[in-house]
């Protein structure tokens, strides 16, 4: 059972002393790493549930998955589909957690940077870029029909975008950006989940962007990558989990079938191969 959430106050006198500059979920990994080394939950052991260390420490959920994230590149727990996040390293002491960026933060910027970006290339763009990522649209909605999972169209879609900007350092940051995907292990290990949970693309949304800047529209096209790009964010963060438990549902259905047992009353719907973002 959780303790009573005033005794695990993040902001309470006396109870954390948090780097000042800490995010919140910086320093909710904290707290936890100091629940591990006073002895609160041993190796083995299932960590609460998202929702009730939200309840817990006052933070938000989003803040608690990428607690959980940090912790889990750390090799302090292990989050296991559908059932929540085991111990299995306690800290040494002394022992400081270490923090990259995370998809959160990665994703934020993103939005900032990416939708002014979108915004000045709708200045600028011509008509054969346009034709460019239309085909790169349709491009994504091939690559949405294999097996796995690949981003080459959507990359090459927002590096399209930049260079439209026709400016350098637009083109520097925004590649940075994607580059900070793979290079952050946050963010690499939370992308790989939503790869292996095969979330994908969302055509639509980028299909709307392009109408934008086709429109010529800044306005338009700025609210078209950042409306984009919130989904993005709230699929990696809430999403990717619903769709990996999905497949491990239909997963159990078929082997039901398979060894004579009664399957599902009624199988899922939607995307069999995976949900897009």
């Amino acid at each position: 059972m959780p303790k009573a959430p005033a005794s695990h106050a993040l902001f309470a006198v006396g109870k954390y002393d948090a780097p000042t500059n800490d995010r919140l979920y910086q320093r909710l990994a904290r707290k936890l790493i100091e629940e591990l080394l006073a002895g609160t939950y041993g190796i083995g052991d299932r960590l609460p549930a998202e929702r009730e260390l939200a309840l817990e420490y006052g933070a938000s959920r989003p803040a608690v998955r990428e607690a959980l994230i940090a912790l889990e590149v750390q090799g302090f727990v292990e989050v296991r589909v559908g059932s929540g996040a085991y111990v299995c390293r306690l800290p040494g002491q002394g022992e400081e957690p270490g923090f990259a960026i995370t998809a959160f933060e990665l994703t934020e910027a993103r939005i900032m940077f990416e939708g002014e970006a979108a915004a000045l290339a709708a200045v600028h763009i011509t008509d054969g870029e346009v034709a460019l990522l239309d085909e790169l649209v349709e491009a994504m909605q091939t690559e949405n029909l294999l097996a796995e999972v690949t981003e080459v169209a959507d990359r090459d879609f927002h590096m399209a975008i930049a260079r439209a900007t026709r400016n350098a350092g637009v083109v520097r940051t925004i590649e940075d950006l994607w580059h900070l995907r793979s290079r952050s292990p946050e963010c690499a290990l939370l992308h790989a989940k939503a790869r292996n949970a095969k979330v994908r693309p969302v055509v639509a949304e980028h299909a709307a962007i392009v109408d934008a800047l086709r429109a010529r529209d800044p306005a338009a096209a700025r609210a078209a990558m950042r409306a984009h790009l919130t989904s993005v964010m709230d699929h990696l963060l809430f999403r990717t989990e619903e769709m990996a438990m999905e497949q491990a549902r239909r997963a159990f259905a078929t082997t039901r079938r398979r060894y004579g047992g009664v399957g599902l009353a009624s199988e899922p719907t939607g995307n069999r191969d995976g949900l897009e973002y």
